[in-house]
């Protein structure tokens, strides 16, 4: 099947491609951690995720010195770009080939460009994890459900950024975080949250307390790792009583007591008669869940979603 014919919102059965899922994610987190290692800290660690771009995913520019960098996954031509900002470029095939030659192939491209980059080899957010040095086990790499997964990011990122258009509080920039592998969107309140208590595998105690510092909303987009079937979430921090028996929309979403948030099955978005629609329906009813049953200043905080060209208008 070729890209035409894949319509917007294709196919993304997790069993399918799940080894090369498994290998994409581990490919990610080297790739982040080397935004990660060079670039100063951002509030809840919006200096580390991955972008959607037009024919992948980007670092967007890494400082090292007074040079930048970035790196770019290319799900069209299927390659990894390396480009300085003095001109100097590599590029990696993306093939089947193991965590720990990846990884190995990187950091040579990265010291040929003299941008050294040491890098922490622990995966993060990963149960029995295995230094990226060290992975001979992961290795799959599949072109068209490569492809169709970047496909879908387009699709998500299309409708978050739409979403975010209608926040006036703090927001995040739509970002695709390699340590959880998932495209995500958070709205503030403006409130300290109490300490996340949370424990995750490979994740130091004090990013994740750092990370839920205050009151959020937060949705994204799943693509299977975890729960083995692609869908979009939404929950809140702390989570409000009665958010867990809030009725949302559409009628195919559902709360998971197992992983505290709202799901929404991918295939019920893409074989929706409008998959946009189905999307907004989620993401607006699990936020105002949210905001209402934790009080959020609503009336401060909202406004009408933005339009292309058009300066938002202000009394």
């Amino acid at each position: 099947m070729t890209p035409s014919t894949l319509g917007a919102w294709p196919e993304l059965p997790y069993p399918a491609w799940k080894d090369t899922c498994t290998t994409l994610h581990l490919w990610t987190q080297v790739v982040g951690k080397v935004r990660l290692a060079r670039t100063p800290w951002l509030n809840h660690s919006w200096h580390v995720p991955l972008y959607v771009t037009a024919r992948g995913l980007t670092t967007s520019p890494i400082p090292h010195g007074d040079r930048s960098f970035a790196i770019d996954f290319d799900f069209i031509d299927h390659v990894l770009v390396i480009a300085a900002t003095d001109g100097a470029r590599r590029q990696l095939s993306l093939e089947p080939c193991s965590v720990a030659d990846f990884y190995a192939a990187l950091m040579l491209a990265l010291e040929e460009m003299s941008l050294p980059v040491r890098i922490h080899e622990m995966p993060s957010e990963i149960a029995d994890a295995i230094p990226f040095s060290r992975d001979a086990v992961h290795g799959a790499y599949d072109r068209a459900y490569a492809q169709r997964f970047w496909r879908v990011l387009i699709q998500a990122d299309r409708v978050f950024s739409e979403f975010r258009t209608g926040f006036l509080g703090k927001c995040s920039p739509v970002h695709f975080f390699w340590g959880s592998f998932d495209l995500a969107v958070t709205r503030f309140s403006g409130r300290r949250a109490p300490l996340h208590p949370g424990v995750v595998p490979h994740l130091p105690g004090a990013v994740l307390r750092e990370a839920y510092s205050h009151e959020v909303s937060s949705a994204g987009f799943w693509p299977g790792t975890g729960i083995d079937y692609p869908a979009f979430y939404s929950y809140a921090y702390p989570e409000p009583d009665g958010f867990r028996s809030a009725r949302v929309k559409p009628q195919s979403a559902f709360y998971s007591s197992a992983l505290g948030e709202f799901l929404l099955p991918y295939d019920a978005v893409r074989t929706a008669a409008d998959p946009d629609a189905e999307l907004v329906a989620f993401l607006h009813s699990t936020y105002e869940a949210a905001a209402e049953l934790a009080g959020w200043d609503r009336v401060a905080l909202e406004c009408k979603p933005g339009l292309p060209g058009s300066p938002r208008a202000v009394d």
